[in-house]
This record gives structure tokens, C-alpha cells and sequence, in this order.
């Protein structure tokens, strides 16, 4: 129960005292309660708390001396801080006292009555910091504060968010995944054009920082790097980072941060540990998650089932106290997801040769096929009749497990270390698009980090930190499941394997049997190590260090083993006439291992020029050495045309040697009383070559790795002969191309920021934000093309279709890597915050922006290019475009709200009417850019993905817009659209020139707080309901 606590009865005297005394208290009791905590166990204990509330007797203590609290305020650079005002609120009974600090930085506060306090401390230019601080009756009490410098008075260019322990773990998060709150800040977007979970380019959430690409940011736990192997965010099998309980602070920094930060041109997102204290805290929860509130999906015939549990417990405390401490998190994940999968698929007439541009002769091996694994329409034919929907519900089941766990001990004054460990292990399981088979990933991660700080001097200090990043993932893999076909070699296509995968436009792609779809087994380790040193000099703040990262990157892959086919139309497909086949060729597996070293060095000087203006000085020297093979399997060509392939070392020369990367910036308060800002900067961030750029290209590069393909097949070849046609020639293997001598690849970055703080606890900032890529990576599925001839309606290829000779007639498919991409972003970004006393905050973002580039892939296989997954190379104006996770607006808002507990004269009336509180998050956006065009190789590219044929434009009175906005059915205008003529003549229209549809979403929570003081004052029992996608 909330309120006052009795008086001792010691005080009480006469026949009237204990009337008197009870009075008081139900008075005091209907107080509305100044502050809440929380400690979430697992419902099982609602029965207790309901028993501690109404059946436990009242305690009355016993009347005790008051005590004292002490301590000293510093700065973040280790500096004291005099004459701070400190506030202390008795969070009991709602009494309050106030002290100022001395000219030694300390202060003491006497005469307190043992009870919990809420304590603040502030100093102008600072930013205000508070503790929760409990006051034994046997103790006096000690806290220190260190204050950071105002956002209005940071002397930061940067730009940056931070959110607390608060946000992370009060707000609606769908899966509770920490990384989703990066979303929150201004500039940050999900970049939606990604298939979550395909594993081959990492698990987590990727996002669009500032412009930048998803793989060119940086997360960071504990300041250790924790990229996996496709240098995207981090996250388990099931896309999620579990542990938001773990979490002690939440920065994202979207734009010019200082040159301490390196290994991103984009953003940066780190997260903290928490940590333990002198005081026991924990708690114990459960989620519970089901389809009873869900709505019908758009395309669900019925509502699928749905439960997920996630369970767990975390605990804090100290081992020998103000020395030792100790904090543990577990977290356990068992989710059984339905998943509706929507089909296009054959119709009855198509099988039967009924087409609508006229009636074929279907060739029995492929009616088989098509029977077999295709199954017929259950729901509407699709436009002329050729096709049909087919859905169906099955279960994705995924269970995971995540701890971590954090020890600090302080040696001395002088001296203190940490470490955290972290262990998360996920796996999935699911049907394929067409139900035939069963596939799944697995993935498992473990960090470990230690790290050392030494006071040096009063403004001398030293940190170490060295870290291991370790993830071990498998992909494609299958199982058998409810189709005999999909484990029948009688369908296969190379010898000894099941039915080949088949891709024909306009149908959903058959991903092939049991044990011949592309898989992947990743195992990365990155090894790290840094220290910096900071040094206080008059009004210089400097920093400087080194930093080391050692990559181990060991990889075994293995593509289409049992072949994968393309045809260029549903016609073409039934009567048998393959446009291409790729294929292993069965030999030795060969494992790689990729080694490279990453060494950097830096310089940062905030020099305080003036009381109110801050020049932020630095440089940052930051290299890598070129990636190497342990044995030597290393495959190139130098040229495209090249005959054979160089073998070994070096892979392509050294563009890091001159990495020096200056950068930037100031920070003037103009009115000099820290309520304005006005912050500016430019930089300069390297974009390094990591393994990640090349490893899909060398994994399937021959001579280590035998693949091949073959085009312009012969008709009937499907299933059996285009096999043999395959393998007869010698000049089919594919192979890869890498721009020998690469530019160096960076990304210039600039800001102009005003922040200014309206009211008390209300701030407002809005900035313009910018950069430039240079020398970015552009990536092609298949080099080996026929080229063009430009004439002046366009691009045109040989005619009829396929009498072109591509580039290298020596080699099959040639994936290929360039470094002569430039992207362009301009936006303006807006943030609010307001903070309403300890407990409550909203706070809104919102940018308009646009990135403009030539390409938005950064490795083979890549899921950032949309609509065309092998962009021509030969002239990037065709490629200049929007990007393809460009987010024209995007609007965020978020709240936690504690609502105060009204007066009322009856304890049951308090308990029902106070705890309340509120949490939502708010989302709308506009859609992805794409690019339609036509199905197939219509243009004679002779590419084993030849989706780079687009329509020319018209114009007309219905065409001021190319879509029909809210239409599902038709939602592009075709009759804004024509067929270039001739037919080899690649159309007008540009890249990325439509945008899908928006999104608008809301995610609520509203839990019930039960604070059951019988067992201390901060023991709370939360009941929370969430409501995801409420919009």
C-alpha cells in the first residue's frame, strides 16, 4: 500500500491515541504516491501480492536516530564540480530538503529520517542526474553523482540519442528487442526492403542510419564492436536481441560523431550493461502472447494460431560492499508463430495447355513437376487466368535462450574493473513457400568483454577495453515434412539429388527438394582491443588511443547443389524451353578461412574557446590490411575478360594506406545560459573492405568451389539434359571479378543543429543533416554480359534476342564487385522530448529526407536492391535512382505515462485507482521505392539474372501518378507503361522512380503497478497487457 507509514505508537498517549493514529494513516495513505517502482515476477504471485496487501497485518516500527547523506558531485571528465545543488524527496511521505555543495565538490545533508529518497543533483551547464537512495536506520548513506555536460552546453557536434533503462524496458517493444528503440531517433528508418531471418546476411534488424547503408553501421555493446559476419546489426535466428532488462543505457549516434568512433560511415548504435549495486534489485516476468485480440490478416482466410512465452529474471547486488558487484539476466524465448503464406501458382486450364495467348503442348516432365509440388488454386485466378492464390497456415516454432551476466570491482579510488559475458542461442523452423518441405536456421552468440579504468591523475585517466564477438550460424537447412516428392530422386536434376530449384516470372519460386537448396555455415570471430586516454589541460578536453580488431571469419557454403532453372515465362516453362541452368558440380567441399586486421589511431581535442563556444578538433588514422585465405584459396579475375584466374594473394590492392579521416565541429550557446545550442560539424568516415564485401564471391568461385551454368537451352532440356549440356563444356564455371585497384571508399558527413530548451524539461531540436559516398561499393549478381550499343532512344542489344556474344565466353556467371557507387542524402530532422518528472516522458522525431545513389547492394546476393538484383555496370546514370531503402518521411512518437493516484478515502480505493501507467509507440512512414519491369531476358542480356528490362513511360491525364494508392489488386498503373520497340531497346523509365505503400502502426502497453511494502518499498508486482499494430 502506498502512502505515509504509521507513526510509532511511542508517541501516542491516551484512550483517543490509537483513534487518532489510525486516522492519520488512511488520511495519509490516499495521498497520491510520489514516485513507483517496479519488480515484475511471474504472475504466480498475484495470489501473494493480493494476500500481502489485505491480510497482512500492519508492522509498527520502533522511533530511530536520523541519519546522514554524503558525497561528492563530479563531472563526466573526472573533474570536481563545486557548489551543485542537491534536492532530496522523500518519496514515503513526500517531504523535501535541499543542500549546496562545497568548494571541495563534496556535500552532506543532515537530519534525514531512514526511509527511500529520491535525490538530484544539478550545477549550471549540466545536465541534472538523480538517484534512488535508500536511508537505513543503522547507516548513513553515501552517493556520488557525475554530471554530464548539457545537451544545450555539451560541446558536442554530434548528433546523438540517448535513451535510459526506462525506455527500454517500459515501452511496447514486439519481440522485446532492444535494437528497435534506434527507430525511435530522428534519421533512423528500418530498412524494409529485407527478408528478416534469411541468415546468409545476418539475422538483426538492419536500419538506415542518416542516409548511410544498413551494413555500413556499427553496433556496439559494452564499447566493443558486435557486427556479425555480414557486418550487419546483431541478433538471433529469430531476428530479435533479447535482454532489454540488461540494458543500462541506449545511445544512437546518427550523424559527424568524434574520432574516437570508428568502423562506420554510417550510424552507430551501442548499448550498456547493467550494472550491480550496494542495494539487492531484480526482477522476475513473463510475457504471454497470443491470437485471442489478433486481427484477420489482409490475405488470411481464418486467424492463425499464435502463442509466445518469453519468461525470465535478472538480479543485481553487491558481493562486498561499495567493491564488488554482481548483475545477471536470463531470458527464455518459445514462440509458435502461424504463418499464412500466399501463393501464385498454376491454374487447372494453364495445366492443361489453356493459356491465354493461345493454347501449348505441355511437356509431360513438367506437368509431373507442376503436380507434384505445385498444388492447384484454392483461392481467385489472377488476371487472365494463367495463375491462381494458393494459401495455407503452418507453424514457425522457434525457441531461444539468452543470459548475460556483469562483474565490477574496484580495487581502489584509483583503479576498477568489469567484464560481462553474454551467451544467446536461437534456432528456427518452418515450411517452405509451398509447403513441400520443412527448413530452418540456427544461430549462436557469445561475447565477452573486460575492461580496466586508472585514475591517472585529478584530470588524467586511462581505459582499456578487449572484447571477443563470436557467432556461429547454419542456414539452409531442410527437413523431411508432409510432401514424398520433395525426397524423390526421380525428380532431380543432378544426379544423386532431389527436383532442382525452378524460378519462373509470375509464379512463386520452387526453393527444390530435400538437401539441394543453397546453405550456408558461418563460424565469426572478432577479437578487439583499445585504450584511451583523457586528459583535462586548462580548456582542452583531450583524448587519444589506439584500437585493434583481428577477424577470423571461417565460412563453408555450397549453392545450388542441386541446380536451380529460369525461365522467361509460364509459357515457356510448360512447354519445356529452359532460358538457364545453374549448378555445383560435384567435387571436394572447400571450407574457407578469412583472416584480416583492423589497426586505428585517434586524436580528439574539445577545446572550450570561449565560456560559451566549444571547437571540436579531431583525426583518426584507421586501416586494414587486405583479406587473405589461411591456405591460400583465394580466386580473381584482374580482368573481366580474362581467360583464367589469379590464385592467391593479393586479392586487390590496398585502398587504406592513406585512411586519415579529420573531422570537425562546433558547439555556441548564444545566450550563455545553456537553454540554446547551436552545433555544427564535418567529417570524413571510412568505409573498410571487410570480408563481408567479398565472401559470397570467393565461396563459389572456381577452381575452389565448382559451379556452373549454361543459357539459351535447348527445348525439353528440363530436367535431365540441360545437366549434361552443362557439364560437357569447360568454359561454364562461374567465376569472380573484383576492381583491382578500388578507390578509397568514404562517406563525407556534415550537420547545422539548433536545440534549445522551451520549457523546464522540454526541448526542442531541429538540424539539417548531410552526406556524400564516394567511391561506393556497387555490386552485380552476373558480369558477363552482352553490352549495348547506345543509340539516341537508348540502350539497344543485338537483335533477335540472344545473338550476342557476352563479355567472357571462357567463363559461366561472373559475380563481380566495383568501387565506383556515389550515394547523396539531404534531410531535415526535427526531435521533442519532454520529461515529466522522474517516472514520465513523450518525446517525437521526425525527418524528411531523401537518398539519392547509384546502387544500394553492398555484397553479392545483397537484399537491398529491390527490383534489380544486378545492376548494370557499364553507365551508373542508369542506376542513379532513389535508394532502395529510402524512407521519404518518417514519423515517430513515444510515451511513458504514470498516471498519479487520485485522492480517495479507502485503501481498496487506492490500490484500484493508482499503478497506473501507460506506454505507446507510434509509427508512420512512407513506402520503399521500387522499379517494375519485364519478367525475363526480353532484351538479349545473356545474365543469369536479366531483371534489368524496364518499361518506357507515357504520359497521359491518369498518369501524374504511376500507382493506384490503397488498391492491393492493381496497385501499379500498367497503362502508364508501354514495350519499347524494337523489343531489344531498354526502356525510359528510372530507377526506383515508384514507392510502395506507406506504413502507419501503434503499439500500446498499459500495466497495473501493486507495490506490497510488507515486503520492502520496492517490491512491485506489474500486470502489463500489449497491444501491437493497432493501426
Amino acid at each position: 500500500m502506498s502512502g505515509i507509514m504509521p507513526k510509532s505508537p511511542g508517541d501516542l498517549r491516551g484512550s483517543d491515541a490509537g483513534k487518532n493514529y489510525q486516522q492519520e494513516y488512511i488520511r495519509g495513505a490516499c495521498l497520491p504516491h510520489p514516485e513507483l517502482f517496479r519488480v515484475r515476477p511471474v504472475l504466480a504471485l498475484a495470489p501473494i501480492t493480493f494476500l500481502l496487501i489485505f491480510l497482512t497485518p500492519f508492522r509498527v516500527f520502533s522511533q530511530v536516530a536520523a541519519r546522514t547523506l554524503s558525497g561528492k558531485v563530479t563531472s563526466e571528465s573526472g573533474s570536481g564540480i563545486p557548489s551543485a545543488h542537491l534536492s532530496i524527496l522523500n518519496r514515503d511521505n513526500g517531504s523535501s530538503a535541499s543542500a549546496t555543495g562545497k568548494q571541495d565538490c563534496s556535500y552532506q545533508v543532515s537530519n534525514l529520517a531512514p526511509g527511500n529518497y529520491e535525490v538530484t543533483a544539478s550545477a549550471p551547464g549540466f545536465e541534472p542526474a538523480s538517484m534512488r537512495v535508500t536511508i537505513r536506520a543503522d547507516a548513513d548513506a553515501v552517493a556520488d553523482f557525475v554530471l554530464h555536460l548539457r545537451k544545450g552546453q555539451a560541446g558536442s557536434s554530434t548528433v546523438s540519442g540517448v535513451l535510459n533503462s526506462q525506455n527500454v524496458t517500459e515501452l511496447p517493444l514486439n519481440g522485446r528487442s532492444a535494437s528497435d528503440l534506434a527507430a525511435l531517433e530522428p534519421g533512423v528508418a528500418t530498412a524494409r526492403t529485407q527478408s528478416s531471418g534469411q541468415g546468409r546476411y545476418g539475422f538483426g534488424t538492419q536500419m538506415t542510419i542518416s542516409g548511410g547503408r544498413p551494413r555500413q553501421n556499427d553496433a556496439r555493446l559494452d564499447g566493443i564492436s558486435v557486427n556479425d559476419y555480414a557486418n550487419g546489426s546483431p541478433g538471433s535466428a529469430l531476428g530479435v536481441n533479447l535482454g532489454v532488462d540488461a540494458v543500462e543505457q541506449f545511445t544512437v549516434l546518427t550523424s559527424n560523431y568524434p574520432a574516437q568512433v570508428g568502423r562506420s560511415s554510417g550510424g552507430v548504435v551501442g548499448a550498456s550493461t547493467r550494472r550491480g549495486t550496494n542495494s539487492f534489485h531484480g526482477d522476475v516476468f513473463e510475457f504471454i502472447r497470443n491470437s485471442a485480440l489478433d486481427a484477420r490478416n489482409f490475405f488470411d482466410s481464418a486467424k492463425p494460431p499464435f502463442r509466445r512465452n518469453q519468461f525470465g529474471a535478472s538480479a543485481g547486488g553487491s558481493l562486498w560492499k561499495n567493491r564488488t558487484f554482481l548483475f545477471g539476466d536470463y531470458e527464455g524465448l518459445r514462440a509458435s508463430t502461424g504463418i499464412t503464406q500466399v501463393d501464385t501458382v498454376p491454374s487447372a486450364g494453364a495445366r492443361a495447355g489453356n493459356l491465354s495467348t493461345g493454347a501449348v503442348a505441355v511437356d509431360p516432365r513438367v506437368l509431373r513437376f507442376v503436380n507434384a509440388f505445385f498444388p492447384l488454386p484454392n483461392g481467385s485466378l489472377l488476371g487472365s487466368g494463367d495463375t491462381g492464390i494458393y494459401t495455407f497456415s503452418e507453424q514457425q516454432v522457434t525457441p531461444e535462450n539468452y543470459f548475460t551476466t556483469r562483474m565490477d570491482h574496484k580495487f581502489s579510488a584509483r583503479d576498477e574493473v568489469s567484464g560481462t559475458y553474454m551467451f544467446d542461442n536461437g534456432t528456427v523452423r518452418q515450411p517452405d513457400e509451398l509447403n513441400n518441405k520443412l527448413t530452418g536456421y540456427d544461430s549462436r552468440r557469445q561475447f565477452f568483454t573486460v575492461r580496466e579504468g586508472h585514475t591517472l591523475g585529478p584530470r588524467t585517466l586511462n581505459s582499456f577495453r578487449f572484447g571477443i564477438y563470436r557467432v556461429v550460424a547454419t542456414t539452409g537447412l531442410t527437413f523431411a515434412s508432409g510432401n514424398p516428392s520433395a525426397g524423390n530422386p526421380s525428380f532431380g536434376t543432378v544426379p544423386g539429388q532431389n527436383a532442382a530449384e525452378v524460378t519462373v516470372p509470375g509464379i512463386t519460386a520452387f526453393t527444390g527438394g530435400l538437401g539441394v537448396t543453397t546453405n550456408f555455415h558461418f563460424h565469426w570471430t572478432s577479437i578487439q582491443a583499445y585504450d584511451d586516454i583523457s586528459l583535462v589541460r586548462g580548456n582542452h578536453s583531450l583524448k587519444f588511443g589506439p584500437g585493434m580488431e583481428r577477424i577470423r571469419d571461417n565460412k563453408l557454403g555450397v549453392s545450388t547443389p542441386g541446380g536451380e532453372f529460369l525461365f522467361n515465362s509460364i509459357s515457356e516453362f510448360l512447354t519445356n524451353q529452359p532460358f538457364s541452368l545453374a549448378a555445383a558440380i560435384p567435387s571436394a567441399v572447400s571450407p574457407r578461412g578469412f583472416r584480416q586486421t583492423i589497426a586505428a589511431a585517434y586524436v580528439q581535442d574539445d577545446w572550450r574557446s570561449w565560456p560559451n563556444l566549444t571547437i571540436n578538433l579531431g583525426l583518426r588514422y584507421e586501416m586494414s590490411t587486405v583479406m587473405t585465405e589461411v591456405h591460400g584459396k583465394l580466386t580473381v579475375l584482374r580482368q573481366i575478360t580474362d581467360r583464367t584466374p589469379h590464385l592467391g594473394d593479393p586479392l586487390i590492392s590496398n585502398p587504406t594506406l592513406g585512411n586519415f579521416e579529420p573531422r570537425v565541429g562546433f558547439s555556441w550557446d548564444p545566450m550563455r545560459d545553456g537553454r540554446t545550442a547551436v552545433s555544427g560539424g564535418f567529417g570524413i568516415f571510412d568505409v573498410l573492405p571487410l570480408p563481408y564485401l567479398f565472401q559470397m564471391n570467393e565461396l563459389f568461385s572456381a577452381p575452389f568451389f565448382e559451379s556452373a551454368s549454361a543459357r539459351n537451352l535447348g527445348v525439353g532440356t528440363y530436367p535431365v539434359a540441360a545437366y549434361a549440356a552443362l557439364t560437357a563444356s569447360s568454359n561454364t564455371l562461374r567465376q569472380a571479378y573484383f576492381e583491382p585497384k578500388p578507390g578509397r571508399n568514404y562517406v563525407m558527413q556534415w550537420n547545422l543543429t539548433i536545440q534549445h530548451e522551451l520549457l523546464e524539461g522540454l526541448s526542442l531540436r531541429i538540424g539539417y543533416v548531410g552526406s556524400r559516398g564516394v567511391h561506393q561499393p556497387l555490386r552485380t549478381e552476373d558480369a558477363d554480359i552482352v553490352l549495348p550499343t547506345l543509340t539516341p532512344q537508348g540502350y539497344l542489344w543485338p537483335s533477335p534476342v540472344g545473338s550476342g556474344t557476352r563479355l567472357n565466353p571462357n567463363a559461366g556467371r561472373i559475380t563481380a564487385g566495383f568501387w565506383d557507387g556515389r550515394s547523396y542524402y539531404d534531410a531535415l530532422q526535427v526531435q521533442i522530448k519532454k520529461k515529466i518528472g522522474s517516472s514520465s516522458q513523450l518525446a517525437g522525431s521526425y525527418t524528411w529526407g531523401k537518398t539519392i545513389d547509384t546502387g544500394s547492394g553492398s555484397m553479392v546476393g545483397d537484399e537491398y536492391t529491390n527490383s534489380i538484383s544486378s545492376p548494370l555496370f557499364f553507365n551508373l546514370k542508369l542506376n542513379r535512382g532513389l535508394a532502395d531503402f529510402n524512407v521519404s518521411h518518417n514519423l515517430n512518437l513515444n510515451y511513458t505515462w504514470v498516471l498519479g493516484t487520485p485522492k480517495c478515502k479507502t485503501g481498496i480505493g487506492v490500490w484500484a485507482l493508482g499503478g497506473w501507467q501507460l506506454g505507446g509507440v507510434f509509427e508512420a512512414s512512407t513506402g520503399v521505392p521500387f522499379t517494375p519491369g519485364f519478367a525475363g531476358d526480353s532484351l538479349g542480356v545473356g545474365s543469369t539474372e536479366p531483371n534489368v528490362d524496364v518499361p518506357n513511360v507515357l504520359t497521359g491525364p491518369n498518369c501524374g501518378s504511376y500507382v493506384n494508392a490503397g488498391n492491393p489488386n492493381r496497385y501499379i498503373r500498367t497503362q502508364c507503361f508501354a514495350v519499347p520497340n524494337p523489343i531489344t531497346l531498354r526502356g525510359n523509365l528510372g530507377r526506383n522512380t515508384l514507392s510502395g505503400p506507406g506504413l502507419l502502426n501503434f503499439d500500446l502497453s498499459v500495466a497495473k503497478n501493486n507495490y506490497v511494502k510488507r515486503v520492502s518499498d520496492a517490491f512491485n508486482v506489474q500486470f502489463r497487457t500489449e497491444y501491437f499494430k493497432c493501426v
